[in-house]
């Protein structure tokens, strides 16, 4: 009887083409992960219209981030209660109501709970589709069926200031939400008539599966306090501030904590134990660093475009969208050569390709750029992330028991979202730490008796005086804020400059550590997984 039931096991399928699957859990996916990034360039109109000042607008993302990032790593012990299918449908119901409670606030305190609750909702949507598309195709085909996740996960973030500038500027903040609901309503559908559970998922009880109190207290501190410390850090001066400086240590000693005490829990809500496996752990550090990177470059870009440059917030996002085209056409030729060669062969090669396009962002950057190179130039950046992302996504589930992969989804997806926040933060900080560096080196050569300096003065002195007929002392003045201000886009020039080289030197150190992977071979991966 066992040797049937373990036959019926290894012999499941979809009742429904696997692909049609995919399409639909993926499409619930990118729903979510564009809320991630869409509502950033709509805050300042969400704060006029709302009454609230610009900083009061931010807690609109983290307020997101915070219940998303609590709910990842819990998935695993959420579709172990409530089986996958229904979890599944339970978050995309939550995701969409509160999408449409985001649309209607009328004030910011109702808008920001609207966002705890989507976001909650939204935290099971990445790891649930995840996980289907790890069940429903074979081991050897799972590359490709990334490639597919990939879209959500890459091309997303990329596509979401764009949608977001052109909704925000042709009809209003609120659609931004709004779109969700049509979206939400067909998946819905769609979900619960096409995907079902696997046999070797086995649902338990409550009284089976008791709850981890002490585990899930210490999680929603903990993250809650690390993500608050990452969005609102370099705001509040870090350390300078005994907010940030008391959620620090709530954070250590919470995170500390809570690892040592599933590691011995019978019955973990966050299932620790899975990074005794190398693959997992360095597929792990992978994706916090795909995260940290992509989403960092995602938002220096745009942010160069804008404040130095003057572009618009929709032309900033079309330059992101060109690279987000071209991923699209990337992803699957990606998968395809997963099922050929070893992830971590294609890991390397990514690393070593984006530390070589951050190298050459570091030459080609600069505040006379047009919009054609600064187009090809995201290109050339946003190319090497197909070639980490997929094989770390797919490395990941290597020897591990099939009924892991909730849990397995869950841990990457949030470590993919942990380093994207830190790498926000990390460039935010390096930035404006560089940038007062800079300014400070460069006004070294504006004193009087400094020859090039009086003659770049006197210039700009006489131009003023031609041009708006100013007198002597005030031309002199306003020559004086001339150079002050390019001295200013220069030393903001060059902290962007101070970061590509970070990440720069962050794609050379993975591409050598890539190759400490295990390597699997995608023709025997089937062998290998089981």
């Amino acid at each position: 009887m066992a040797s049937s039931d373990n036959q019926e096991v290894s012999d499941w399928k979809p009742r429904y083409n696997p692909w049609l699957i995919a399409v639909v859990v993926a499409m619930a996916a990118f729903m979510e992960v564009l809320d991630t990034s869409i509502a950033n360039v709509a805050l300042p109109h969400m704060a006029g219209n709302l009454g609230a000042s610009q900083d009061q607008s931010t807690w609109v993302l983290t307020s997101y981030l915070v219940s998303n990032a609590i709910v990842l790593p819990i998935t695993g012990w959420l579709t172990s209660v409530m089986g996958r299918k229904r979890f599944f449908l339970i978050c995309i119901v939550i995701f969409t109501v509160s999408s449409l409670l985001c649309g209607i606030a009328p004030s910011l305190p109702f808008l920001l709970f609207a966002r705890v609750i989507q976001g909650a909702g939204g935290g099971g949507l990445q790891p649930m589709a995840q996980s289907i598309l790890a069940d429903i195709f074979p081991p050897e085909k799972r590359s490709l069926a990334f490639s597919l996740y990939a879209v959500t996960a890459v091309c997303a973030p990329a596509l979401g200031p764009t949608l977001g500038g052109w909704l925000t500027d042709n009809y209003s903040w609120r659609w931004i939400f709004l779109i969700n609901l049509p979206v939400g309503l067909l998946t819905m559908f769609l979900v619960h008539y096409l995907v079902d559970d696997p046999p070797f998922l086995k649902r338990r009880t409550l009284r089976e599966s008791k709850l981890d109190y002490i585990g899930l207290s210490a999680l929603a501190l903990g993250i809650a306090a690390l993500q608050i410390v990452l969005d609102k850090g370099q705001e509040d001066d870090w350390f300078g501030s005994h907010f940030i400086t008391t959620l620090v240590v709530i954070a250590v000693v919470c995170l500390t904590f809570l690892v040592i005490w599933e590691w011995y829990e019978k019955d973990p809500i966050v299932d620790v134990r899975l990074f005794k496996y190398f693959n997992f752990s360095a597929a792990n550090v992978m994706m916090f660093l795909v995260g940290a990177v992509s989403f960092s470059s995602t938002v220096l870009m745009p942010q160069f475009l804008q404040s130095l440059m003057g572009y618009t917030a929709q032309k900033a996002g079309m330059v992101l969208s060109g690279a987000a085209l071209i991923l699209l056409i990337e992803l699957p030729v990606v998968g395809l050569l997963g099922s050929r060669i070893q992830g971590r062969y294609l890991m390397a090669g990514g690393w070593g390709v984006l530390s070589i396009a951050m190298y050459i962002s570091t030459k080609q950057m600069d505040l006379l750029m047009s919009f054609q190179s600064a187009s090809i130039l995201r290109v050339i950046q946003y190319i090497p992330i197909g070639f980490i992302f997929i094989p770390a996504t797919t490395v990941a589930y290597v020897g591990i028991p099939r009924d892991k992969s909730n849990s397995v989804s869950g841990l990457v997806n949030f470590m993919r979202n942990l380093g994207s926040s830190f790498g926000t933060s990390a460039v935010t900080t390096i930035l404006a730490q560089r940038t007062q560096f800079h300014q400070v080196r460069l006004t070294e050569h504006t004193a009087t008796g400094d020859v090039n300096f009086q003659n770049m003065l006197n210039g700009t002195a006489q131009t003023a005086q031609s041009i708006a007929g100013n007198g002597h002392v005030d031309a002199n003045q306003v020559g004086m804020a001339q150079i002050y201000q390019t001295i200013q886009n220069q030393a903001s020039a060059l902290s962007y400059l101070d970061v590509f080289h970070v990440l720069m030197v962050i794609g050379g150190a993975m591409f050598f550590l890539s190759f400490l992977l295990q390597g699997n071979k995608p023709k025997k991966q089937a062998i290998a997984a089981h």
